[in-house]
C-alpha cells in the first residue's frame, strides 16, 4: 500500500471510485424515475400530484396528519 503524506492513496482511490460508481447509478435512477414521470403525464396523470402523493407516503401517519392539521389551520385562517 503507498502513502502520500500519512494518507494510504490505494484506499482513497477505493472510496473515490465506488462513490464515483454510485453516483453514476444515482444518475441512471434519476433518469429513469423522470422517465417514468413523462410517461405518467402522457397518460393524463397530474405529476405534481404524484410527486405530493410519493412524498406523504414516505410520511408515517401522524406526521401526515400534523401536516394535514396544519394545512387545514392555515386555510381557515386564510378564508382559503
Amino acid at each position: 500500500m503507498t502513502e502520500v503524506g500519512g494518507i494510504a492513496s490505494d484506499r482513497l482511490r477505493s472510496l473515490i471510485e465506488r462513490i464515483e460508481r454510485l453516483e453514476e447509478e444515482k444518475k441512471a435512477l434519476s433518469e429513469d424515475i423522470r422517465d417514468i414521470y413523462a410517461e405518467a403525464k402522457s397518460a393524463g396523470f397530474d405529476v405534481k400530484i404524484m410527486r405530493t402523493i410519493i412524498k406523504l407516503r414516505k410520511m408515517n401517519a401522524s406526521d401526515r396528519e400534523e401536516q394535514q392539521y396544519l394545512l387545514d389551520t392555515y386555510r381557515k385562517a386564510l378564508d382559503l
